[in-house]
């Protein structure tokens, strides 16, 4: 009995031995082993075996990439501005000792740094250019953290400045400013569509009494041509015939009445010279009557 008893407590010593000195590490996670609180060694991702009751486990550090979003920061301008900005930094733990033991807390080393070298950033841009150079703010706090977090073990890939607030009375002044610069783009937007349209227009009636113009000389060209040939086809035709005046007179005088007679014609005149007519045309009757 005495023997079964102690090879059940062998049996559990061995397991809890063997549950001390196993320890599995997950992917993408880091665990410093210290020996008698001397830093041994970095445990990899897996199966990995330490000295049980000697060695002592450290936290588990995360590998991947980090994402961190500080609250709001009051930085002043340089035009003596208070403005609110969110940052949001990206950074991975690159070497799990340093980050144990070069940093107490490199979480909150981050954030301190990075609201000091913001308010530095800002400090020095005007509250406009701190509004459009997002990019090189940036780029400057980047680089200032990159540099000093390398010897914790950190590697900062990014910094973004989420949003930039600036105060109520700005934001109403910048708001009340844009609104002015567009009702006043919108205003010579219509004014030169306007002078556009006035000067199309004139063109167009200039154009058009030219066209107009050139239409109605060429019409009066063509009338004139007209005329000009119908007298002549007029003038050749009675030549061709050989009439003699005994007989225009007698034309003359026979289209009198169809002349009188017309219903539009409420006045006719009668020509000064109707009396030469009418003797020339008795004097031809005669001539062509029996001696």
């Amino acid at each position: 009995m005495q023997a079964l008893i102690v090879s059940l407590v062998l049996v559990v010593v061995v397991l809890a031995v063997v549950s001390r000195g196993v320890r599995v590490v997950p992917q993408a996670t880091a665990r410093v082993v210290e020996r008698f609180g001397r830093y041994q060694r970095v445990l990899e991702p897996g199966l990995n075996l330490i000295v049980p009751f000697v060695d002592t486990l450290r936290p588990s550090l995360d590998l991947r990439e980090q994402v961190v979003t500080f609250p709001p920061q009051q930085v002043i301008t340089k035009d003596n501005l208070v403005v609110g900005i969110d940052t949001v930094i990206y950074f991975q733990v690159t070497d799990p000792r340093a980050a144990t033991y070069e940093i107490q807390n490199y979480l909150q080393a981050i954030e301190q740094l990075a609201v000091t070298t913001l308010r530095n950033a800002v400090g020095n841009l005007a509250l406009e250019e701190s509004l459009t150079s997002r990019e090189t703010v940036n780029s400057q706090l980047g680089a200032v953290l990159d540099e000093a977090t390398g010897k914790w073990g950190i590697k900062v890939a990014r910094v973004e400045i989420k949003g930039i607030e600036p105060p109520v009375s700005i934001k109403d002044a910048m708001e009340k400013s844009m609104r002015a610069d567009r009702e006043k783009r919108a205003t010579i937007l219509t004014a030169e569509g306007e002078k556009a349209g006035a000067i199309l227009q004139a063109e167009g009636r200039a154009q058009a009494a030219v066209t107009a113009a050139r239409g109605e000389a060429e019409a009066a060209v063509l009338r004139a041509e007209g005329e000009a040939t119908a007298i002549k086809t007029v003038y050749d035709a009675l030549h061709a015939a050989n009439l003699d005046d005994k007989l225009l007179a007698f034309k003359y005088l026979d289209k009198l009445p169809e002349i009188a007679n017309g219903q539009a014609n409420k006045v006719w005149f009668v020509p000064s010279d109707l009396t030469a007519v009418a003797t020339s045309l008795v004097k031809a009757v005669k001539g062509v009557g029996p001696a």
